[in-house]
């Protein structure tokens, strides 16, 4: 296919990345992917394979993205096994657990950031960097909660990452203007991941219903809202370009909503114990 793209996705083992990766396939496009351990990436090959169409194929290797190297070993292994990458979206990311930040454990203070800020910039000076060299292609990175300056209880430390990260994504738009690399953001919104469930168990029962309660009202699945990420990135030719799921008119409209009719118990899961869950 003439139009058939190769894109990476970084953290596409699970969650939303294996949701975009997904949705390129059943596109025709050619996706690498990568996970923290190997093990991740070779259960998730299988699982992404058969939803390829028209010749396209998927491919993955480990990649701690906190570490240079090793991202510019994922550009290299996606160079050799597709040629020129069109695409790079920088998926990854991690979340702390919804405590106030006194209370977080140290190796999660000390991984959010890496992952979340020193992750997406190896991805943005590796991509940026091969793409100039071939002429073309597109960067997007990942926005979250905070992106906005929004605060919420026990979402500090996320949240900053995801300020610092829209802050370097627009100074990146301004670096790149006259390059030939588009680079924009992606803002999935609130979905129901693995990593929306981690904290079952972990908050007074008061503040997990309450999240519950948010979850219900403006978050979504996977499934919903990938297709539509997926379609606009490959439709996308413009700089700067924020492909926005949930936006502010949206949420405050469901929230509107919610007043007049309940959403109900839209995810079934939040109510589920860890061991149902894995069951």
């Amino acid at each position: 296919m003439t139009d058939q793209k190769t894109v990476v996705v970084t953290g596409g083992t699970r969650g939303i990345g294996h949701g975009l990766a997904l949705e390129l396939l059943k596109r025709a496009n050619n996706v690498v992917i990568c996970g923290r351990g190997q093990s991740a990436v070779d259960n998730a090959l299988p699982e992404l394979s058969p939803s390829a169409t028209d010749g396209a194929r998927v491919a993955g290797i480990a990649c701690d993205v906190t570490k240079h190297d090793q991202v510019q070993t994922l550009w290299d292994f996606a160079k050799k096994e597709f040629g020129d990458v069109d695409i790079w979206i920088n998926n990854a990311g991690m979340s702390n657990t919804r405590f106030s930040i006194g209370r977080l454990p140290q190796d999660e203070v000390d991984a959010v950031p890496a992952v979340n800020l020193v992750g997406t910039m190896n991805g943005a000076q590796v991509a940026l960097k091969g793409m100039e060299e071939q002429g073309y292609g597109a960067l997007y990175n990942f926005e979250g909660f905070g992106s906005n300056g929004m605060k919420q209880h026990g979402m500090s430390l996320y949240g900053c990452t995801k300020f610092g990260l829209t802050y370097f994504t627009k100074a990146l738009i301004k670096e790149t203007k006259d390059s030939p690399v588009i680079v924009g953001y992606m803002s999935p919104g609130i979905v129901i991941t693995d990593l929306s469930l981690r904290d079952r168990g972990k908050m007074p029962p008061d503040r997990w219903e309450y999240v519950k309660k948010v979850f219900n009202i403006i978050a979504d699945r996977v499934e919903t809202v990938t297709p539509w990420l997926i379609e606009q990135v490959l439709a996308n030719d413009k700089h700067g370009a924020r492909i926005a799921w949930l936006t502010t008119r949206k949420a405050a409209g469901r929230f509107i909503k919610s007043r007049f009719k309940s959403p109900g118990n839209r995810f079934p899961e939040l109510d589920l114990t860890d061991d149902q869950q894995a069951a």
